[in-house]
């Protein structure tokens, strides 16, 4: 699909969930007031009318950047599951998470993924519900990856797969959020390599 000057709707879908974040607008809410619009349509060099043309509406643009977003971190969790050692698994979903949170403005949109669900609004109703199910679904994608773990021996026999992940997840969104409120990448490195340190010693 493509729209006014050319630009095909996954272009346009990437521009609107980085150009906020250009301006310095972290908030993670990509559309929420006519600022922003008008900020985003000069970006894009198309009319307020084609850019929601190309997405239905304003929740339609704000849902679309998100998902955006949040597919680089379901695809950081399905490379990571693949990897053989399951500390490697771990370390792989927390430092790569890291390295996306802390993107430079020009090529990231912001902390979508761990404040998409604080925006206001009955727009942004199915946001939230998206945003749960992709949480949901990369824990489970991790719990089953640290079952075979158990099972294979790589951990001890009494490790609790549910806890172990949801240590993990703890340790994730709170990356997440320390990010958001301006923690620099190196920060939060030092915090995921500390938790890998106790996490590998439960073997």
């Amino acid at each position: 699909m493509t729209r006014r000057n050319g630009r095909s709707f996954a272009a346009i879908s990437d521009e609107a969930a980085v150009a906020p974040a250009e301006q310095g607008l972290r908030s993670c809410g990509v559309v929420q007031n006519g600022e922003k619009v008008l900020y985003l349509t000069a970006a894009l060099g198309i009319s307020t009318s084609s850019l929601y043309a190309a997405f239905g509406s304003k929740a339609g643009l704000f849902e679309e950047a998100v998902r955006t977003y949040a597919e680089r971190f379901r695809s950081i969790y399905r490379q990571a599951v693949e990897e053989d050692d399951i500390h490697r698994v771990l370390e792989q979903i927390l430092t790569r998470s890291v390295h996306e949170f802390t993107q430079p403005a020009a090529d990231h949109p912001g902390c979508l993924v761990g404040s998409a669900v604080m925006a206001d609004g009955p727009e942004t109703l199915d946001v939230r519900t998206y945003i749960a199910d992709l949480h949901r679904a990369n824990a489970q994608a991790l719990r089953a990856r640290v079952e075979r773990a158990i099972a294979e021996g790589q951990l001890a026999a009494d490790t609790s797969a549910t806890a172990l992940t949801g240590l993990v997840q703890a340790v994730w969104h709170g990356l997440s959020a320390q990010s958001s409120l301006g923690a620099d990448r190196a920060e939060l490195l030092a915090v995921a390599h500390l938790a890998m340190e106790n996490l590998r010693q439960r073997r």
